[in-house]
Protein backbone atom coordinates (compact mmCIF):
# COMPACT_ATOMS: atom_id res chain seq x y z
CA UNK A 1 0.00 0.00 0.00
CA UNK A 2 1.12 3.52 -0.73
CA UNK A 3 -0.41 5.10 2.35
CA UNK A 4 1.25 7.97 4.15
CA UNK A 5 0.24 7.61 7.78
CA UNK A 6 0.02 10.81 9.77
CA UNK A 7 -0.79 10.53 13.45
CA UNK A 8 -1.53 13.57 15.56
CA UNK A 9 -1.02 13.80 19.28
CA UNK A 10 -2.84 16.31 21.44
CA UNK A 11 0.11 18.68 21.51
CA UNK A 12 0.56 18.78 17.73
CA UNK A 13 -1.34 20.78 15.15
CA UNK A 14 -2.96 18.97 12.22
CA UNK A 15 -1.76 20.31 8.88
CA UNK A 16 -3.77 17.95 6.70
CA UNK A 17 -7.14 19.33 5.62
CA UNK A 18 -10.03 16.91 5.06
CA UNK A 19 -13.16 17.50 3.02
CA UNK A 20 -16.07 15.14 2.38
CA UNK A 21 -18.29 16.00 -0.59
CA UNK A 22 -21.55 14.15 -0.16
CA UNK A 23 -23.81 13.93 -3.23
CA UNK A 24 -27.08 12.86 -1.63
CA UNK A 25 -28.63 9.84 -3.36
CA UNK A 26 -26.04 10.02 -6.16
CA UNK A 27 -25.73 6.22 -6.56
CA UNK A 28 -28.26 4.49 -8.80
CA UNK A 29 -29.03 1.46 -10.92
CA UNK A 30 -28.90 1.05 -14.72
CA UNK A 31 -31.53 3.23 -16.36
CA UNK A 32 -33.18 2.39 -19.69
CA UNK A 33 -33.34 6.08 -20.63
CA UNK A 34 -29.53 6.16 -20.34
CA UNK A 35 -29.05 3.03 -22.48
CA UNK A 36 -28.53 0.84 -19.45
CA UNK A 37 -26.06 3.17 -17.75
CA UNK A 38 -26.36 4.70 -14.30
CA UNK A 39 -26.37 8.50 -13.93
CA UNK A 40 -22.78 8.30 -12.61
CA UNK A 41 -21.78 6.38 -15.75
CA UNK A 42 -23.57 8.82 -18.04
CA UNK A 43 -22.32 12.04 -16.41
CA UNK A 44 -19.21 13.92 -17.53
CA UNK A 45 -17.22 14.21 -14.31
CA UNK A 46 -13.47 14.47 -14.94
CA UNK A 47 -12.68 15.57 -11.40
CA UNK A 48 -14.45 12.66 -9.74
CA UNK A 49 -12.72 10.31 -12.17
CA UNK A 50 -9.35 11.92 -11.34
CA UNK A 51 -9.97 11.20 -7.66
CA UNK A 52 -10.86 7.58 -8.50
CA UNK A 53 -7.76 7.05 -10.68
CA UNK A 54 -5.37 8.64 -8.22
CA UNK A 55 -6.97 7.62 -4.95
CA UNK A 56 -8.67 4.74 -3.22
CA UNK A 57 -12.13 3.47 -4.18
CA UNK A 58 -14.56 0.88 -3.01
CA UNK A 59 -18.05 0.19 -1.82
CA UNK A 60 -19.35 1.06 1.63
CA UNK A 61 -22.47 -0.13 3.43
CA UNK A 62 -23.93 2.96 5.08
CA UNK A 63 -27.27 1.39 6.07
CA UNK A 64 -26.97 -1.33 8.72
CA UNK A 65 -29.16 -4.41 8.30
CA UNK A 66 -32.66 -3.83 9.58
CA UNK A 67 -32.49 -0.03 9.52
CA UNK A 68 -34.52 2.21 7.21
CA UNK A 69 -32.37 3.60 4.34
CA UNK A 70 -32.87 7.22 5.31
CA UNK A 71 -30.49 10.16 5.05
CA UNK A 72 -30.38 10.39 8.85
CA UNK A 73 -28.97 6.88 9.24
CA UNK A 74 -26.64 7.15 6.23
CA UNK A 75 -25.16 10.60 6.95
CA UNK A 76 -24.62 9.67 10.58
CA UNK A 77 -22.59 6.68 9.41
CA UNK A 78 -20.57 8.74 6.92
CA UNK A 79 -19.75 11.21 9.72
CA UNK A 80 -18.24 8.37 11.71
CA UNK A 81 -21.08 7.51 14.11
CA UNK A 82 -22.66 4.07 14.38
CA UNK A 83 -26.37 4.65 13.70
CA UNK A 84 -27.27 1.39 15.42
CA UNK A 85 -26.06 3.00 18.65
CA UNK A 86 -26.85 6.67 18.17
CA UNK A 87 -29.91 7.01 15.90
CA UNK A 88 -33.02 8.39 17.64
CA UNK A 89 -35.17 9.28 14.61
CA UNK A 90 -35.04 11.81 11.82
CA UNK A 91 -37.22 14.67 13.05
CA UNK A 92 -35.28 15.20 16.26
CA UNK A 93 -32.10 15.75 14.21
CA UNK A 94 -33.79 18.41 12.12
CA UNK A 95 -35.04 20.03 15.32
CA UNK A 96 -31.44 20.56 16.44
CA UNK A 97 -30.64 22.53 13.29
CA UNK A 98 -33.80 24.59 13.71
CA UNK A 99 -32.81 25.56 17.26
CA UNK A 100 -35.69 23.67 18.86
CA UNK A 101 -34.96 22.58 22.43
CA UNK A 102 -36.13 19.08 23.21
CA UNK A 103 -36.44 17.46 26.61
CA UNK A 104 -36.15 13.75 27.34
CA UNK A 105 -39.90 13.14 27.11
CA UNK A 106 -40.55 15.10 23.92
CA UNK A 107 -41.34 13.55 20.53
CA UNK A 108 -41.09 15.35 17.21
CA UNK A 109 -42.11 14.66 13.62
CA UNK A 110 -41.18 15.91 10.17
CA UNK A 111 -44.09 17.84 8.72
CA UNK A 112 -43.98 18.10 4.91
CA UNK A 113 -46.10 20.47 2.89
CA UNK A 114 -47.32 18.27 0.04
CA UNK A 115 -49.56 18.40 -3.02
CA UNK A 116 -52.46 15.94 -3.07
CA UNK A 117 -54.84 15.40 -5.95
CA UNK A 118 -58.43 16.58 -5.71
CA UNK A 119 -60.74 13.73 -4.70
CA UNK A 120 -64.18 13.08 -3.21
CA UNK A 121 -62.56 12.14 0.11
CA UNK A 122 -59.17 12.84 1.63
CA UNK A 123 -58.39 9.12 1.67
CA UNK A 124 -58.91 8.87 -2.09
CA UNK A 125 -56.30 11.54 -2.82
CA UNK A 126 -53.08 10.71 -4.67
CA UNK A 127 -49.66 11.95 -3.57
CA UNK A 128 -48.69 14.21 -6.47
CA UNK A 129 -45.67 15.96 -4.95
CA UNK A 130 -43.94 15.41 -1.60
CA UNK A 131 -42.41 18.93 -1.82
CA UNK A 132 -45.43 20.96 -3.03
CA UNK A 133 -43.49 22.03 -6.10
CA UNK A 134 -40.45 23.00 -4.01
CA UNK A 135 -42.52 25.70 -2.37
CA UNK A 136 -40.52 28.76 -1.35
CA UNK A 137 -39.57 29.24 2.29
CA UNK A 138 -41.49 32.56 2.70
CA UNK A 139 -44.69 31.01 1.27
CA UNK A 140 -44.30 27.93 3.44
CA UNK A 141 -43.78 30.01 6.57
CA UNK A 142 -47.12 31.76 6.05
CA UNK A 143 -48.92 28.42 5.66
CA UNK A 144 -47.28 26.86 8.73
CA UNK A 145 -48.09 29.93 10.83
CA UNK A 146 -51.73 29.66 9.72
CA UNK A 147 -51.92 26.01 10.76
CA UNK A 148 -50.23 26.74 14.08
CA UNK A 149 -52.91 29.29 14.92
CA UNK A 150 -55.75 27.06 13.73
CA UNK A 151 -54.58 23.88 15.46
CA UNK A 152 -53.02 25.31 18.62
CA UNK A 153 -50.07 22.94 18.32
CA UNK A 154 -46.30 23.47 18.23
CA UNK A 155 -45.35 23.62 14.56
CA UNK A 156 -41.98 25.07 13.57
CA UNK A 157 -41.44 26.46 10.07
CA UNK A 158 -38.27 25.26 8.37
CA UNK A 159 -36.92 25.50 4.82
CA UNK A 160 -39.15 25.09 1.75
CA UNK A 161 -41.47 22.11 2.33
CA UNK A 162 -39.63 20.77 5.41
CA UNK A 163 -41.14 21.61 8.83
CA UNK A 164 -41.37 20.12 12.33
CA UNK A 165 -44.10 19.21 14.83
CA UNK A 166 -43.17 18.87 18.51
CA UNK A 167 -45.29 17.04 21.08
CA UNK A 168 -44.08 17.80 24.58
CA UNK A 169 -43.85 14.99 27.15
CA UNK A 170 -45.59 12.60 24.78
CA UNK A 171 -45.61 8.93 23.98
CA UNK A 172 -44.06 7.72 20.74
CA UNK A 173 -44.90 4.75 18.59
CA UNK A 174 -46.67 6.35 15.65
CA UNK A 175 -46.20 4.67 12.27
CA UNK A 176 -45.82 7.00 9.28
CA UNK A 177 -44.77 6.59 5.65
CA UNK A 178 -42.36 9.10 4.07
CA UNK A 179 -44.29 11.00 1.37
CA UNK A 180 -41.47 10.63 -1.17
CA UNK A 181 -42.02 6.86 -1.00
CA UNK A 182 -45.60 7.03 -2.28
CA UNK A 183 -45.35 9.36 -5.28
CA UNK A 184 -48.27 8.80 -7.63
CA UNK A 185 -50.05 6.47 -5.20
CA UNK A 186 -53.35 6.74 -3.38
CA UNK A 187 -52.70 7.74 0.21
CA UNK A 188 -55.44 5.47 1.59
CA UNK A 189 -53.03 2.67 2.51
CA UNK A 190 -50.41 5.02 3.93
CA UNK A 191 -52.28 7.13 6.47
CA UNK A 192 -50.85 7.22 10.02
CA UNK A 193 -51.05 4.07 12.11
CA UNK A 194 -50.03 3.10 15.62
CA UNK A 195 -50.13 5.44 18.61
CA UNK A 196 -51.96 8.74 18.04
CA UNK A 197 -52.98 7.68 14.51
CA UNK A 198 -56.38 9.39 14.73
CA UNK A 199 -54.80 12.60 16.01
CA UNK A 200 -52.31 12.80 13.12
CA UNK A 201 -54.87 11.85 10.49
CA UNK A 202 -57.34 14.45 11.73
CA UNK A 203 -54.69 17.19 11.52
CA UNK A 204 -53.80 16.19 7.98
CA UNK A 205 -57.45 16.20 6.90
CA UNK A 206 -58.10 19.56 8.53
CA UNK A 207 -54.97 21.02 6.95
CA UNK A 208 -56.34 20.09 3.53
CA UNK A 209 -59.57 22.00 4.19
CA UNK A 210 -57.66 25.06 5.38
CA UNK A 211 -54.86 25.11 2.82
CA UNK A 212 -56.65 24.34 -0.42
CA UNK A 213 -58.30 27.77 -0.40
CA UNK A 214 -55.49 29.69 1.29
CA UNK A 215 -54.42 32.90 -0.53
CA UNK A 216 -50.86 31.59 -0.86
CA UNK A 217 -52.11 28.58 -2.78
CA UNK A 218 -54.56 30.62 -4.84
CA UNK A 219 -51.63 32.74 -5.96
CA UNK A 220 -49.51 29.65 -6.70
CA UNK A 221 -52.28 28.23 -8.87
CA UNK A 222 -52.43 31.48 -10.83
CA UNK A 223 -48.72 31.04 -11.54
CA UNK A 224 -49.35 27.41 -12.55
CA UNK A 225 -47.45 26.13 -9.53
CA UNK A 226 -48.48 23.18 -7.41
CA UNK A 227 -50.41 24.14 -4.26
CA UNK A 228 -49.29 23.05 -0.81
CA UNK A 229 -52.72 21.69 0.03
CA UNK A 230 -51.92 19.32 2.89
CA UNK A 231 -49.39 18.50 5.58
CA UNK A 232 -47.89 15.03 5.96
CA UNK A 233 -46.25 13.72 9.15
CA UNK A 234 -43.39 11.22 9.27
CA UNK A 235 -39.91 10.58 10.75
CA UNK A 236 -40.71 10.30 14.47
CA UNK A 237 -37.71 11.06 16.70
CA UNK A 238 -36.47 11.90 20.17
CA UNK A 239 -33.59 14.06 21.37
CA UNK A 240 -30.22 13.15 19.83
CA UNK A 241 -26.89 13.18 21.62
CA UNK A 242 -23.56 12.38 19.92
CA UNK A 243 -20.00 12.18 21.32
CA UNK A 244 -18.09 15.30 20.22
CA UNK A 245 -16.30 14.85 16.90
CA UNK A 246 -13.30 16.85 18.18
CA UNK A 247 -12.95 14.51 21.14
CA UNK A 248 -13.23 11.46 18.92
CA UNK A 249 -10.84 12.53 16.14
CA UNK A 250 -8.84 15.42 17.62
CA UNK A 251 -9.79 17.87 14.84
CA UNK A 252 -12.44 20.55 14.45
CA UNK A 253 -15.20 20.33 11.87
CA UNK A 254 -17.86 22.26 10.01
CA UNK A 255 -20.95 21.25 8.06
CA UNK A 256 -22.43 22.94 4.99
CA UNK A 257 -25.87 21.84 3.84
CA UNK A 258 -29.24 23.21 2.77
CA UNK A 259 -30.94 20.41 4.70
CA UNK A 260 -31.76 20.71 8.41
CA UNK A 261 -31.28 16.97 8.86
CA UNK A 262 -27.61 17.04 7.88
CA UNK A 263 -26.98 20.31 9.71
CA UNK A 264 -28.52 18.77 12.83
CA UNK A 265 -26.19 15.76 12.83
CA UNK A 266 -23.22 18.09 12.41
CA UNK A 267 -24.34 20.42 15.19
CA UNK A 268 -24.93 17.44 17.51
CA UNK A 269 -21.34 16.35 16.75
CA UNK A 270 -20.02 19.82 17.65
CA UNK A 271 -19.50 21.13 14.10
CA UNK A 272 -19.90 24.73 13.11
CA UNK A 273 -22.96 24.89 10.83
CA UNK A 274 -22.34 27.32 7.97
CA UNK A 275 -25.30 28.87 6.16
CA UNK A 276 -24.76 29.74 2.49
CA UNK A 277 -26.85 32.29 0.64
CA UNK A 278 -28.65 30.67 -2.27
CA UNK A 279 -28.12 27.14 -0.96
CA UNK A 280 -31.56 25.59 -1.32
CA UNK A 281 -31.16 21.83 -1.82
CA UNK A 282 -32.39 21.84 -5.42
CA UNK A 283 -30.72 21.39 -8.80
CA UNK A 284 -30.35 25.17 -8.95
CA UNK A 285 -28.58 25.62 -5.63
CA UNK A 286 -25.67 28.07 -5.40
CA UNK A 287 -22.83 25.61 -6.05
CA UNK A 288 -20.17 28.31 -6.35
CA UNK A 289 -21.07 29.83 -3.00
CA UNK A 290 -21.07 26.39 -1.35
CA UNK A 291 -17.59 25.66 -2.71
CA UNK A 292 -16.36 29.09 -1.57
CA UNK A 293 -17.81 28.52 1.90
CA UNK A 294 -16.03 25.17 2.16
CA UNK A 295 -12.70 26.73 1.18
CA UNK A 296 -13.19 29.51 3.73
CA UNK A 297 -14.09 26.98 6.44
CA UNK A 298 -10.89 25.04 5.78
CA UNK A 299 -8.92 28.09 6.91
CA UNK A 300 -10.18 27.62 10.46
CA UNK A 301 -11.25 23.97 10.56
CA UNK A 302 -9.45 20.74 9.69
CA UNK A 303 -12.57 18.96 8.43
CA UNK A 304 -15.48 20.10 6.25
CA UNK A 305 -18.59 18.08 5.44
CA UNK A 306 -20.19 19.52 2.32
CA UNK A 307 -23.60 18.01 1.56
CA UNK A 308 -25.39 18.59 -1.77
CA UNK A 309 -29.03 17.52 -1.88
CA UNK A 310 -29.71 17.96 -5.61
CA UNK A 311 -29.16 14.37 -6.91
CA UNK A 312 -31.57 12.98 -4.32
CA UNK A 313 -34.24 15.56 -5.13
CA UNK A 314 -33.97 14.72 -8.84
CA UNK A 315 -34.27 11.00 -8.05
CA UNK A 316 -37.41 11.49 -5.99
CA UNK A 317 -38.91 13.39 -8.92
CA UNK A 318 -37.91 10.58 -11.32
CA UNK A 319 -35.95 13.11 -13.40
CA UNK A 320 -32.94 11.21 -14.72
CA UNK A 321 -31.66 14.00 -16.99
CA UNK A 322 -31.59 16.45 -14.09
CA UNK A 323 -29.84 13.89 -11.91
CA UNK A 324 -27.06 13.53 -14.47
CA UNK A 325 -26.82 17.31 -14.63
CA UNK A 326 -26.67 17.57 -10.83
CA UNK A 327 -23.71 15.17 -10.77
CA UNK A 328 -21.97 17.21 -13.47
CA UNK A 329 -22.60 20.43 -11.54
CA UNK A 330 -21.06 18.92 -8.39
CA UNK A 331 -18.02 17.88 -10.39
CA UNK A 332 -17.56 21.15 -12.28
CA UNK A 333 -18.79 23.73 -9.80
CA UNK A 334 -17.88 22.14 -6.44
CA UNK A 335 -14.99 19.68 -6.76
CA UNK A 336 -13.03 21.50 -9.46
CA UNK A 337 -12.81 24.91 -7.74
CA UNK A 338 -12.07 23.34 -4.35
CA UNK A 339 -9.19 21.21 -5.63
CA UNK A 340 -7.87 24.03 -7.80
CA UNK A 341 -7.75 26.44 -4.88
CA UNK A 342 -6.27 23.93 -2.43
CA UNK A 343 -3.57 23.13 -4.98
CA UNK A 344 -2.92 26.86 -5.41
CA UNK A 345 -2.62 27.21 -1.62
CA UNK A 346 -0.21 24.27 -1.70
CA UNK A 347 -2.19 22.60 1.07
CA UNK A 348 -1.88 19.05 2.28
CA UNK A 349 -5.43 17.80 1.81
CA UNK A 350 -7.58 14.71 1.48
CA UNK A 351 -10.86 14.83 -0.42
CA UNK A 352 -13.56 12.14 -0.48
CA UNK A 353 -16.66 11.85 -2.65
CA UNK A 354 -19.61 9.54 -2.03
CA UNK A 355 -23.38 9.43 -1.70
CA UNK A 356 -25.05 8.69 1.62
CA UNK A 357 -27.32 6.06 0.03
CA UNK A 358 -28.61 5.10 -3.39
CA UNK A 359 -31.80 6.70 -4.70
CA UNK A 360 -32.67 4.95 -7.98
CA UNK A 361 -34.64 7.29 -10.24
CA UNK A 362 -36.88 4.47 -11.42
CA UNK A 363 -37.88 3.69 -7.82
CA UNK A 364 -37.95 7.32 -6.63
CA UNK A 365 -36.96 6.23 -3.13
CA UNK A 366 -33.90 5.28 -1.08
CA UNK A 367 -32.40 1.79 -1.07
CA UNK A 368 -30.01 0.12 1.36
CA UNK A 369 -27.43 -1.25 -1.11
CA UNK A 370 -23.72 -0.35 -0.70
CA UNK A 371 -22.57 2.87 -2.36
CA UNK A 372 -19.32 3.88 -4.10
CA UNK A 373 -16.69 5.99 -2.37
CA UNK A 374 -13.41 7.45 -3.59
CA UNK A 375 -10.80 9.54 -1.80
CA UNK A 376 -7.56 11.19 -2.84
CA UNK A 377 -4.63 12.63 -0.87
CA UNK A 378 -2.48 15.53 -2.01
CA UNK A 379 0.84 16.08 -0.22
CA UNK A 380 3.04 19.14 -0.68
CA UNK A 381 6.04 16.86 -1.04
CA UNK A 382 4.53 15.72 -4.35
CA UNK A 383 4.57 19.21 -5.89
CA UNK A 384 4.94 20.64 -8.49
CA UNK A 385 2.77 18.21 -10.46
CA UNK A 386 0.12 18.23 -7.72
CA UNK A 387 -0.59 14.53 -8.21
CA UNK A 388 -0.88 12.18 -5.28
CA UNK A 389 0.34 8.59 -5.35
CA UNK A 390 -2.42 6.14 -6.39
CA UNK A 391 -3.60 4.24 -3.34
CA UNK A 392 -4.54 0.58 -3.14
CA UNK A 393 -7.97 0.31 -4.73
CA UNK A 394 -7.75 2.96 -7.44
CA UNK A 395 -10.20 2.74 -10.35
CA UNK A 396 -10.39 4.17 -13.86
CA UNK A 397 -13.68 5.98 -13.22
CA UNK A 398 -15.91 6.93 -10.33
CA UNK A 399 -18.91 4.72 -11.00
CA UNK A 400 -20.76 2.01 -9.10
CA UNK A 401 -19.30 -0.72 -11.31
CA UNK A 402 -15.70 0.52 -11.39
CA UNK A 403 -15.44 1.04 -7.64
CA UNK A 404 -17.00 -2.36 -6.95
CA UNK A 405 -14.37 -4.02 -9.18
CA UNK A 406 -11.59 -2.85 -6.83
CA UNK A 407 -12.76 -5.46 -4.33
CA UNK A 408 -12.59 -2.92 -1.51
CA UNK A 409 -15.69 -3.30 0.66
CA UNK A 410 -16.41 -1.66 4.00
CA UNK A 411 -19.23 -3.47 5.78
CA UNK A 412 -19.54 -1.11 8.74
CA UNK A 413 -20.03 2.26 7.09
CA UNK A 414 -19.20 4.35 10.14
CA UNK A 415 -15.60 3.04 10.02
CA UNK A 416 -14.92 4.60 6.59
CA UNK A 417 -14.18 7.97 8.18
CA UNK A 418 -11.58 6.35 10.44
CA UNK A 419 -9.77 5.22 7.31
CA UNK A 420 -10.20 8.54 5.53
CA UNK A 421 -8.86 10.46 8.53
CA UNK A 422 -6.07 7.88 8.93
CA UNK A 423 -7.19 6.92 12.43
CA UNK A 424 -6.61 3.18 12.33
Amino acid sequence: MAYVIIRFKSETVATMKYIVILGDGMADRPVAELDGRTPLEAAKKPNMDFIARNGRCGMVKTIPDGMTPGSDVANMAVMGYNPEIHSTGRASIEAISMGINLSEGDVCYRCNLVTLSQADTYEDSVMLDYSAGDISTPEAKVLIETLTREFGIELHAGISYRHTLVLRNAKGGAIHTPPHDIHGKSISKYLPDGHNAEFFTSLMKRSNEILKCHPVNMERLKRELRPANSIWFWGEGRRLGLPPFAGKYGISGSVISAVDLVKGIGIAAGFESINVEGSNGTLHTNYEAEAAAALEALKTHDFVYLHIEAPDECSHQGDVKSKVLAIEYIDERIIHPIMTELNRRNEDYSIMILPDHATPVELRTHTAEPVPFAYYRHMRSMAPNNHGTPLSGSAEKYTEKSTALTGVYINEGYTLLDEFLERF
